[in-house]
């Protein structure tokens, strides 16, 4: 792929796929219950069906048993009940995120991401004490000095960058230490070594009366990179991990939950105003947590419930807007189930089912199909991007050949998610955006002489001289973009 380069940096547009149709197809998720064209024809048909389509009779009766109300907790938002179905949660929300181009790592690149998240607050909601918010949360890359310093001072030497996992879970005091012992034994059975748990410090008196009564414990746990281990078998061994936890430690009564699991990237999130997330998590307002990426979001939760687990961002992304064919989409996702093969999972492929974990927002399918895709095949997180929001290709003259087979093959094996939405996403290596083919959202990037790059869902979020802009551009429709850092840290370069 030619990248374009302006004075002091150089990113990509996708004027053509990055990797040969063959290798991807070759190493993709085979799936022969595609839609087998790019309109949104089969998700709107399915969009018309009920879940109910995959239940056999059996699986009815143990449905009927599992409509009998069960004790709600605190947590929890309410199920389906009256004129509301969780299945219709959609957020309209605030998005951004900077990036140093050359992979350099500063505290400054945080700093400017709260300016970012804080002058997007009015994007957000807030509840009935007009003191919690809708949600709120910043991805950032690794700040391996500060978790290193943290777990010292407890006698733990942490591994090289790299050379190990982290995230953030959402746990219960009374129940946390059953939980972390489930999951240490899960990860050991796969291989995986948890160096260590540790509290995340944070300030309650930050937070609104509503936010604090579902306040859950945020546990963060380090996970080591087995000896011999490359870098994707890793990322993949974690992946399992994380979906596999998901699965089969969360039960009634218990809360469990987590907001990543990576080698690259970590999410601090919650059920904040905007301004209330650098003052929750003590950890951002350190000088020693630097990165070279941030990505924030303020949620507006459209109708619906928020909670902790449902503020953004997400395991790879932060969305403005909703997606309209959700159901279709989703139906047509647990119909794959039962036809998927996986070179690179193999018989723990059918482990991570289901790919769309319940009780999610509109954002968090989408999520765990893009993270899945992202996986299980050889695609780079772009090209899954694309392959879920593709552009109105077909009777585009003007498109490179090469381009339009990506997508005539990409449209054999996924219907579009279609909005209006504009989608923001990253997993440490790239990171971008993308509106789908509507282009009904507002999307606005730009490019600085100090190798910045900024995106917003709307201007005025970060102050820059005009003389200091190289490049400035709104989003297309289905136009995907995104950017590569060329360095991981001052010494490491990116794959």
């Amino acid at each position: 792929m030619a990248p374009i380069t302006t004075d002091n940096c150089e990113f990509e547009c996708e004027s053509s796929v990055e990797t040969s149709i063959d290798t991807t197809i070759e190493n993709s998720v085979a799936a022969s219950a595609g839609s087998g064209s790019g309109s949104n024809t089969h998700a709107s048909r399915t969009n018309e069906q009920s879940n109910e389509v995959y239940l056999s009779e059996g699986q009815e009766h143990e449905q009927e048993q599992e409509d009998v109300p069960l004790e709600q907790m605190p947590w929890e938002a309410p199920g389906k009940q009256g004129l509301y179905d969780p299945q219709n949660e959609h957020e309209a929300c605030g998005v951004g995120f900077i990036v140093a181009i050359d992979g350099k790592r500063s505290h400054k690149i945080l700093r400017d991401a709260q300016t970012l998240s804080e002058r997007m607050n009015h994007r957000g909601a807030c509840a009935c004490d007009n003191d919690t918010g809708d949600g709120a949360g910043v991805l950032a890359s690794i700040p391996h000095g500060l978790y290193a310093k943290a777990l010292s001072k407890e006698g733990i030497t942490l591994p090289d960058l790299g050379d190990y996992a982290t995230g953030i879970f959402y746990l219960d005091e009374a129940q946390h230490s059953a939980a972390e012992k489930e999951f240490n034994d899960l990860a050991q059975s796969l291989g995986l070594e948890v160096i260590a748990w540790r509290t995340v410090p944070a300030s309650q008196q930050a937070i609104g009366v509503v936010a604090r009564k579902s306040e859950p414990l945020s546990r963060q746990v380090f996970v080591r990179r087995p000896e011999g281990s490359d870098e994707k078998d890793f990322q993949r061994k974690v992946f399992v991990l994380r979906k596999r936890a998901s699965h089969e430690l969360a039960k009634q009564g218990r809360r469990f939950y987590i907001c990543s699991l990576s080698d690259r990237t970590v999410v601090y999130k919650g059920l904040f105003t905007s301004d209330q997330l650098w003052d929750y998590y003590t950890d951002l307002k350190n000088p020693e947590f630097e990165t070279y990426l941030a990505l924030v979001h303020t949620r507006f939760s459209t109708n619906t419930f928020p909670s902790w687990e449902r503020a953004h961002p997400l395991r790879v992304l932060a969305h403005n807007g909703e997606i309209n064919t959700l159901r279709g989409n989703v139906n047509l996702m647990k119909a794959r189930e039962g036809v998927m093969e996986s070179e690179a999972f193999g018989e723990q492929l059918k482990k991570l089912y289901p790919v769309v974990e319940p009780n999610l927002s509109d954002s968090g399918s989408f999520d765990c199909v893009l993270e899945f895709i992202t996986m299980a095949s050889d695609r780079s997180l772009p090209e899954s991007v694309m392959t879920m929001v593709p552009e109105a290709w077909q009777n585009d003259k003007t498109m490179p050949q090469e381009k339009r087979d990506f997508y005539q093959w990409a449209a054999c094996v996924m219907e579009p998610w279609d909005g209006p939405a504009l989608i923001s996403f990253t997993d440490g290596r790239y990171i971008g955006a993308v509106l789908d083919r509507n282009g009904l959202r507002p999307s606005r990037f730009y490019v600085t002489k100090e190798n910045v790059l900024v995106m917003a869902s709307e201007v005025g979020v970060y102050d820059v001289d005009p003389s200091q802009v190289t490049l400035r551009a709104d989003s297309s429709p289905a136009a995907c973009c995104w950017w590569t850092p060329r360095r991981r840290s001052s010494s490491r370069t990116l794959n």
